[in-house]
């Protein structure tokens, strides 16, 4: 069951034009500014290259939690836009072997996800992806780029931040880059104890991280889900079937999920059949398994939500309060 906004947050954006003047949207883009400024400057010193992602393919990630992708017809091909561009990522890895993207995505979330605050259709994410990568390798980027953002952030516009009701002490462990881990079934076993019914197979769900999320005061990795949970690129631990090599980044006090990533599966066979596993049809595949067969290289890598990112740098409510052109699930908007 999604957790609705906190009482007495608004629920939806006003009119447009109103909204473009707020200066609290003003406040929030000018952390976006400097959080984008910093995730750059972070991620080339560790020799990542940017690209630019394809904004529509023939697939795209088929992994969101209960959100579909838009059609498009492309020269009378049916194409998606993206709702991630993952498959990209590992394709484009022979010839980058460290890349990122700051990519917009397009994800046409269930309604019901409107009032939550933690939702748009359109956002973007900064997409990291390392060749021959292990979970540790992305999760010690992962770190290491939320904790150099913060620090950049709070020392480059600490006046917005204060302004906006944050103080420095909000930020303590994380800019002492302290990091928590639990894997997916501690984090089951806590919300059982405390009554939360969670899936001990599937997903934690939105209430449940908001849950543990609130009851932390540091960002903490959840690893190990198991598989069935995640899309079919998300690698098996061959040591324990059934569990992925994979991770959650969660922040404290509320804010939840700023991060999913895992390793990847790269081995052709065994992505055909995870892909039959979880339903898919590899024919709509072909492009990507072509690279799988010609040898696409084993990686580990990640997305971190950029505007989930802003609006706990920022401590507002919702989602739609630190993106300029907001767009909620069911809400028609320009």
């Amino acid at each position: 069951m999604e957790q609705p906004l906190p009482a007495g947050a608004p629920a939806t954006p006003p009119p447009l034009g109103e909204h473009l003047r707020s200066p609290r949207l003003r406040a929030a883009m000018l952390v976006q500014q400097e959080a984008l400024h910093a995730a750059r400057a972070f991620l080339r010193g560790e020799d990542f290259t940017e690209l630019l992602p394809p904004l529509v393919g023939p697939v795209t990630d088929p992994g969101g939690r209960g959100a579909k992708a838009l059609d498009v017809d492309y020269y009378g091909h049916p194409y998606k836009l993206m709702t991630s561009a993952i498959l990209y990522k590992q394709a484009s890895l022979r010839g980058f072997p460290r890349l990122f993207y700051v990519a917009p995505n397009v994800r046409v979330e269930p309604e019901e996800t409107a009032t939550t605050g933690r939702h748009l259709v359109e956002f973007h994410q900064i997409d990291v992806e390392i060749a021959d990568g292990s979970r540790e390798d992305a999760q010690e980027i992962a770190a290491g780029l939320l904790t150099h953002v913060t620090e950049h952030v709070w020392t480059a516009v600490p006046g917005i931040l204060s302004e906006l009701g944050r103080v420095e002490g909000d930020f303590a462990d994380i800019r002492a880059g302290k990091y928590d881990v639990c894997t997916h079934d501690d984090a089951v076993s806590r919300l059982l104890a405390a009554g939360h019914p969670q899936n001990p197979d599937g997903e934690i769900d939105w209430a449940g991280e908001r849950l543990l999320s609130l009851e932390s005061d540091r960002p903490f990795f959840v690893n190990d889900y198991p598989k069935g949970s995640r899309g079919f690129y998300d690698r098996e631990d061959p040591e324990r079937p059934g569990v992925l090599r994979n991770f959650d980044l969660i922040a404290p006090h509320g804010y939840g999920e700023l991060v999913s990533g895992s390793e990847r599966e790269a081995d052709y066979a065994t992505i055909v059949t995870r892909m039959r596993e979880s339903g898919e049809n590899p024919a709509k595949y072909a492009w990507y398994l072509k690279e799988a067969r010609d040898g696409m290289p084993a990686s580990a890598g990640f997305g971190m939500g950029l505007q989930r990112l802003v609006r706990f740098l920022t401590g507002l409510d919702a989602l739609w309060q630190v993106s300029a052109y907001p767009k909620l699930p069911g809400v028609v908007a320009p």
